[in-house]
């Protein structure tokens, strides 16, 4: 694990692109990074290959995971449950008290994913991501709460 570098961006961007049908843009990769927004890049220590990134901002008490991506070769196995940890121990280092998120209301997996982990559905963001045929697709938004996650979560 290891700290997203413009260098990567091919590599990163690979893995977007595979994972989702509206990928984030290099742009974004780019201006997460020159913003100084967190970011993990989890690599395979023999081969070097990408497995999975994380990027997430900081702002007064509480952090906002941006975007957690797995490599769909390598998804169940652990991948953004790492990224999560790292990022959450980053975040109470920031002295964050909460972290927020996105993610699509269809993405039932992701949903079921989060709320193990501690997340908590707080609302709903119409309109938020792209969709098929120049459609939007809601987002809910999920909240953990730092101040009280237990290490039987970590």
């Amino acid at each position: 694990m290891r700290p997203m570098r413009l260098s990567d961006l091919d590599g990163v961007l690979e893995i977007e692109r595979s994972a989702y049908p509206f990928p984030w843009s290099r742009g974004n990769f780019i201006d997460s990074i020159a913003a100084g927004y967190w970011t993990g890049l989890l690599c395979d220590q023999s081969s070097g290959e990408f497995i999975a990134y994380a990027v997430a901002m900081h702002g007064v008490a509480e952090s906002h995971l941006l975007n957690l991506t797995v490599q769909p070769a390598h998804q169940h196995r652990g991948h953004a449950h790492r990224l999560m940890r790292e990022l959450v121990a980053h975040a109470r280092e920031r002295e964050s008290i909460s972290l927020w998120l996105e993610v699509r209301e269809s993405n039932q997996r992701a949903r079921a994913a989060y709320q193990r982990y501690g997340f908590i559905e707080v609302g709903t963001r119409r309109g938020y991501y792209p969709a098929a045929g120049q459609q939007r697709e809601d987002a809910q938004v999920l909240r953990l709460d730092l101040e009280n996650f237990g290490d039987e979560q970590r």
